[in-house]
């Protein structure tokens, strides 16, 4: 199938490949015949997607309001609050700390699957990079919020002895989490990247033999699966997250536990010794 180059992209291209190519060429990143673009498509889409968002975010901003606030401000407030309610079920107490990286990536990813709808636009999540990208930094923030949250000796510890699991299992339980850990940048990655090509491909393949009616229900259904993959990808994030910084709360609700057995005891003990 014939690849056809956006008209933003060309745009973008002819505003900034001054600039960057001299800046690229000497480490071989530079145009040709065969690749007239120094910057692919799905990168410009991504950048375009940012920076729209980033200037809806400054005008929101701008315009808040406590006693009359707009439709705009609503939704987004209705969004923030279905996120924060999501984190604090899986992480009590202290989801709304991871909310800006949790919301802002879940936000990216929904603008980015409808994306592909607009005439002249694509999906970015339609290409393997952006999608690796995304699970590659949940990856890791995930792992940041553990080693910060656990100490690095207990956050390495729950991956041979995770709670619940005796000690004795660590050699098998050790190559079993690394792999668990590993795999989900693929799992995220390709599920995501998986349903929006399929998607993108089959509408572009209906509209080429049948461009007008026929066309419509498949993207009536990728509306739906636009957004659900979004809440899916932001949901497994949100359960990694908290698996991450989960063993600091069963710590703590253990020590609060012997706590207050010893205020029993203690009680008991004194009741006794006034008897």
């Amino acid at each position: 199938m014939p690849h056809h180059t956006l008209l933003i992209v060309e745009w973008v291209n002819a505003l900034l490949t001054p600039i960057l190519e001299p800046l690229l060429t000497p480490f071989g990143v530079h145009t040709s015949p065969e690749h007239p673009n120094l910057i692919p498509d799905y990168l410009v889409m991504t950048l375009v997607i940012v920076v729209a968002l980033s200037a809806l975010a400054f005008f929101v901003r701008s315009r808040l309001s406590v006693e009359n606030p707009g439709k705009l401000q609503i939704l987004l407030e209705d969004g923030v609050s279905a996120m924060t309610g999501l984190l604090n079920e899986w992480i009590p107490g202290k989801g709304a700390q991871y909310l800006p990286l949790i919301f802002a990536i879940g936000l990216f990813i929904i603008v980015s699957n409808y994306s592909g709808m607009v005439p002249g636009l694509m999906a970015p999540t339609s290409n393997l990079n952006v999608t690796a990208g995304c699970a590659l930094c949940v990856w890791v923030y995930y792992h940041f919020q553990g080693l910060k949250v656990q100490g690095v000796g207990s956050y390495l510890k729950h991956f041979a002895a995770p709670p619940g699991v005796p000690v004795w299992m660590a050699p098998i339980m050790l190559p079993i989490e690394i792999i668990s850990h590993l795999s989900r940048v693929m799992s995220l990655s390709l599920r995501l990247f998986g349903n929006v090509f399929g998607e993108e491909l089959v509408i572009a393949i209906l509209f080429m033999i049948i461009p007008w009616l026929v066309p419509l229900p498949m993207m009536l259904l990728g509306i739906i699966t636009g957004g659900l993959q979004a809440f899916i990808f932001v949901l497994l994030a949100t359960i990694y997250l908290a698996g991450a910084v989960a063993v600091e709360h069963h710590d703590e609700h253990e020590e609060h536990d012997a706590e207050h057995d010893d205020r029993v005891d203690v009680g008991r003990g004194h009741v006794a010794a006034t008897a």
